[in-house]
């Protein structure tokens, strides 16, 4: 992601690198989902890790695919409404980096190729957006990597964020169900 980044960014005439943001998106959750695991850490993470390989000191994360009753808080901003949100701080490029999805499926081509493309195309936004890594060789190179370190026998395979090491395990205690409001209860704010 960082090379395809890194090109995204060569795109972009280096007198536009003031107007330009990177936006790296994700698949919402609900934000009972998200409290109650290390979503959102990991995802912060993957973009300070992407980020630092090409030399960004500022981006921003966003998400997509919200989904659900509009009563339920998800996570946010969605992609779209930031594009907007932008745009009327006067950034006039936008490249939105998929971190949260290893293929371009679905919910990435229609929420970020139509979606999000047609608001920045309303906003006079030129949006750029990177691949997801899908087949890329390094990304296959380093699942395969993955896969014969944990093959190893009294080997623990470890991956290293700015959050530091984590397990590639999860503990039987990680992500606990999330906390639902009694039956009947009135949703916050409402």
């Amino acid at each position: 992601m960082v090379a395809q980044l890194q090109s995204a960014l060569d795109e972009i005439p280096q007198e536009q690198h003031g107007e330009t943001r990177v936006l790296f998106t994700a698949h919402s959750l609900p934000q009972s989902m998200a409290e109650s695991s290390d979503y959102v850490a990991q995802l912060a993470d993957a973009a300070q890790l992407i980020a630092q390989g090409c030399g960004l000191e500022s981006w921003d994360r966003v998400y997509q695919s919200r989904s659900g009753p509009p009563t339920q808080p998800w996570l946010e901003p969605d992609v779209a409404d930031h594009i907007e949100t932008l745009a009327g701080q006067g950034i006039r490029n936008v490249i939105v980096v998929p971190s949260g999805f290893i293929s371009d499926h679905m919910e990435v081509l229609y929420d970020l190729d139509t979606l999000a493309r047609e608001r920045a195309d309303e906003l006079g936004v030129n949006m750029l957006r990177i691949p997801t890594v899908g087949t890329a060789p390094a990304f296959v190179t380093m699942i395969r990597q993955l896969v014969d370190e944990q093959m190893k026998p009294g080997t623990e395979l470890r991956a290293l964020g700015p959050m530091g090491p984590r397990t590639s395990v999860c503990a039987t205690d990680c992500c606990p169900a999330p906390k639902r409001p009694p039956a009947g209860a009135r949703p916050r704010g409402g």
